[in-house]
């Protein structure tokens, strides 16, 4: 039976950013799959994810972010990949709009170069865009967008070269907790110092397993590309990402000459039947705003793909031992915003099973913050 001293699983970019950094730390590490790689069937496929510093309401994530931009130039310069296209990121509201002024709060703390754009400038600067005349538009100029795809290849790859091991196509099918941990799959049985669950939307199936039973709600995402009716007005040497209310656009990048311009938001399913639910209604929103404010784009999508968050009821993570056994490490509940924090989720999550110091504070991200008071530790 073969000995690891950490087992990895779920090989999305949460989990395979965190047995690349077990691995780069001398663990000897496997990282299991339990689809063919790579696949579009979970949280962390497609080719593009916006990133940015600023956190409007969540000013511990911008502290994280500072060094998740650091780690993903390391990253780009270890596996010979482009990984960061730094169009920056453009938040749009009126000057009251908390999201706003939470945006600029902390973009001034952290030092990140950024603009003003009074509603005129917004005119003249992107003609393409069509907001309020009651709008401001703030510029981080640290954003941009990350490509999904090249970032999850290269956290594999490097950590292949570090001695991991990746088996894909083999689910998990139990866990046994103890000082050493016994970990059963399709194909073989394994055994393990450390467990990392990193398992994205099948969490709530996984946990209970556990004696876990968090609040947690997987929502599938439909994402949309619009295609320019003037081809290059939205390409990404002239136009930033971006997000007004609670819509977030990205200049064409993947498919040429389409915008993708997506809903934060969608439906609850099961991961194992996501495409059971109607979304009609979410390609319907998008359509009204893509009419409203994007005058540039044909108003119905040429593509739809789906994605899925996992979703906490506070919107923070789960970051945090077992409150029983403290080997078995859980990382999941990223809610929509986890891809870009990826090499710190990746850091601190493999802080917690070399039992050092963390970096961060996490009381935030425990899981004590769902369980009675009489099971809090």
């Amino acid at each position: 039976m073969a000995m690891y001293d950490a087992v990895v699983i779920g090989a999305g970019i949460e989990g395979s950013a965190t047995a690349y950094t077990l691995a780069k730390n001398g663990q000897r590490t496997l990282l299991l799959e339990q689809f063919p790689l790579p696949h579009s069937r979970g949280s962390s496929h497609g080719q593009s994810r916006i990133t940015r510093i600023a956190y409007a309401s969540d000013d511990h994530y911008a502290v994280m972010m500072k060094e998740a931009h650091v780690l993903w130039r390391d990253l780009e310069r270890e596996s010979c990949i482009n990984i960061f296209e730094n169009c920056g990121y453009l938040s749009v509201g009126t000057p009251e709009d908390p999201f706003i002024k939470d945006t600029l709060t902390s973009l001034r703390k952290h030092g990140v170069k950024y603009d003003i754009i009074s509603h005129n400038d917004i005119k003249s600067r992107y003609p393409m865009i069509n907001v309020p005349a009651s709008t401001i538009g703030v510029l981080d100029h640290s954003g941009g967008i990350l490509r999904a795809d090249k970032a999850l290849s290269a956290f594999q790859e490097c950590f292949k070269r570090h001695g991991g091991t990746i088996n894909d196509g083999e689910p998990v099918l139990q866990v046994i907790p103890g000082d050493v941990v016994t970990v059963k799959t399709s194909k073989s049985t394994y055994q393990t110092s450390h467990v990392v669950i990193t398992v994205g939307p099948w969490t709530t199936k996984f946990l209970p397993s556990l004696g876990l039973h968090l609040p947690m709600k997987p929502i599938r995402i439909s994402v949309h590309y619009w295609k320019e009716k003037w081809r290059g007005q939205y390409s990404i040497q002239k136009f930033p990402t971006f997000m007004y209310g609670s819509v977030y656009v990205m200049p064409c990048f993947e498919y040429p000459g389409h915008v993708k311009a997506c809903l934060h938001d969608g439906p609850e399913i099961d991961p194992d039947d996501r495409d059971a639910v109607n979304t009609n209604y979410v390609t319907e929103t998008v359509q009204k705003y893509v009419s409203e404010h994007l005058p540039g784009l044909e108003t119905v999508p040429s593509v739809t793909e789906t994605c899925i968050y996992t979703m906490t009821p506070d919107k923070q993570f789960i970051l945090d031992n077992h409150p029983r056994w403290k080997n078995i490490i859980i990382g999941a509940g990223f809610s929509g915003h986890g891809f870009k924090l990826a090499p710190v989720v990746g850091k601190l999550l493999s802080e917690l099973v070399l039992r050092r110091q963390l970096s961060y504070d996490l009381t935030k991200c425990r899981i004590d913050r769902f369980l009675p008071p009489k099971h809090q530790l």
